[in-house]
């Protein structure tokens, strides 16, 4: 492929990743699209859309463009190819204070693992660190998804 992608592009939309949505890599362009599946939806069932205000007209035509050129765009790794939960989960066992290490272990069972984990990691000042090694794993992530993809990236 002759396009050379922004591997921080790339990062940056992993992390901020919707329900109810897909991003995608145009492979012709290089622009990274975020589409509704309800813009997909109605692309697909070839709904009219000149009623709508134009920037959703904008987001229904590019939903058109990606599925009738659907060859053209490869999707990004999603939350589910990213799962930040095994990210947290490997984080703690880095911790070399052992207290603090079982402690944030502890936080991240069950329902609200997110917040009170995120709450610890403050209150430890851990803060920096957690994002210095969320932000390595998502680069790792996103390389190594260009590379099985045949995606050039410049970092």
């Amino acid at each position: 492929m002759s396009i050379q992608v922004k591997l921080k592009d790339i990062i940056e939309e992993m992390g901020i990743q919707f329900e109810d949505s897909r991003s995608l890599l145009n492979i012709k362009t290089g622009e990274i699209v975020i589409i509704t599946s309800e813009d997909l939806r109605a692309a697909e069932d070839e709904q009219p859309f000149d009623h709508l205000p134009e920037w959703e007209a904008e987001n229904r035509m590019l939903a058109i463009d990606v599925v009738e050129n659907f060859e053209n765009y490869i999707e990004l790794p999603t939350k589910y190819d990213v799962n930040e939960y095994e990210i947290m989960e490997n984080f703690c066992l880095t911790v070399s204070d052992q207290r603090k290490q079982d402690s944030l272990s502890t936080v991240i069972k069950g329902k609200g693992a997110f917040r009170r984990f995120k709450d610890k990691i403050i209150d430890y000042g851990l803060e920096d660190l957690w994002y210095s090694y969320r932000d390595e794993c998502f680069k790792q992530i996103a390389i190594e998804w260009c590379r099985e993809n045949k995606i050039e990236f410049i970092e």
